[in-house]
This record gives C-alpha cells, sequence and structure tokens, in this order.
C-alpha cells in the first residue's frame, strides 16, 4: 500500500504490513479491534476523528497533525496477518521518501523496529539528516499484553518529544 505522507509530516509511523483486513479494504490498521485509531483519537482529544470513517478523512487528519504512516515491507509472502508469518520480505524504497520536515522514525512493534537501522539509513541515503527511531508498543490485537494506558503514555511520550502533542 501507499505510503501516508506530506511534506509535513514529522513522524513516521512504520509497521510491518498490512493485515489480511487491511489489504482487503485497501487502508491501513483496518482491523476494528487494532487500537492503531482509539491510541490517536487518546492522543488529540481536541481534535477528535471526523464522525465518518472515511478514509481518505482519517488520512488526512493524520497528516495535518504532523503524522505519517507507511510499512517496512513493500512485499511478503504471509498467511494469514500475523508477523511471525512473514516470508521472503523486501523492505520500502525509504531512500526515495522527500519529507523535508522528518524528525523522527516510530515503529509500531517488534517486526517494524528490527529494520530501524536499515530504515534510518535508506532515508539518509535519500538526503534526510541522521534520525532518531523509536521502538513502540503494537497497536495489534495479537499484541494484546501491554495495556491500552500503557501504549497511549509509550506513544504520547514519542509524539511529545516531537512536538505533535503537548
Amino acid at each position: 500500500m501507499p505510503p501516508i505522507v506530506s511534506a509535513a509530516t514529522v513522524v513516521l509511523v512504520l509497521g510491518s504490513f498490512p493485515g489480511a483486513r487491511s489489504l482487503a479494504q485497501g487502508r491501513y490498521y483496518a482491523h476494528p479491534q487494532n487500537h492503531f485509531w482509539k491510541i490517536l483519537q487518546a492522543l488529540w482529544p481536541s481534535s477528535p476523528l471526523p464522525p465518518s470513517t472515511a478514509y481518505p478523512e482519517r488520512s488526512d487528519w493524520l497528516l495535518a497533525r504532523g503524522l505519517g504512516v507507511w510499512d517496512v515491507y513493500g512485499t511478503c509472502a504471509r498467511e494469514g496477518s500475523l508477523d511471525a508469518s512473514i516470508r521472503d520480505a523486501v523492505l520500502n524504497d525509504f531512500a526515495a521518501l522527500d519529507l523535508p520536515r522528518l524528525a523522527a522514525v516510530a515503529h509500531n512493534g517488534a517486526e517494524s523496529f528490527r529494520h530501524s537501522a536499515k530504515v534510518v539509513a535508506a532515508l539518509h541515503q535519500g538526503g534526510h539528516a541522521p534520525l532518531p527511531a523509536y521502538k513502540l508498543p503494537s497497536t495489534s490485537p495479537a499484541h494484546a499484553v501491554i495495556s491500552f494506558e500503557h501504549k497511549c503514555a509509550a506513544w504520547h511520550e514519542v509524539f511529545a518529544r516531537h512536538g505533535l502533542v503537548a
């Protein structure tokens, strides 16, 4: 799936690869049990997610707050949606991204974070300054051992560090 980014992207959140439901619907974090959209709503209570669930409006809502979304893998083989099932993965072309305000990369989970050094190196090769990379707790419903509150706190810390929340 293509990245959701703009020239105003400050933090780029990277998942591993879209789950089966996201691929079928053509939108990131489409599984209703995924905490991604719920965490962002909790972090930006004064700017609630538009009442319509239309994906273009959700994408615009992210971009207006300096957030970009993509995945570390551009292609892979996988049955189901679990990261443990990923095989033959090929990284996305991060060097091709032109994000003049990009200040950090935040990885949504451990599988994505495994490639943090490669992602940061590719972005640097593409002309970006060296960037910090953060490992955030996964928003996946398969990663339920960490509470919603703990996930929100971890995401808030990274977003606050880069001016996306107060």
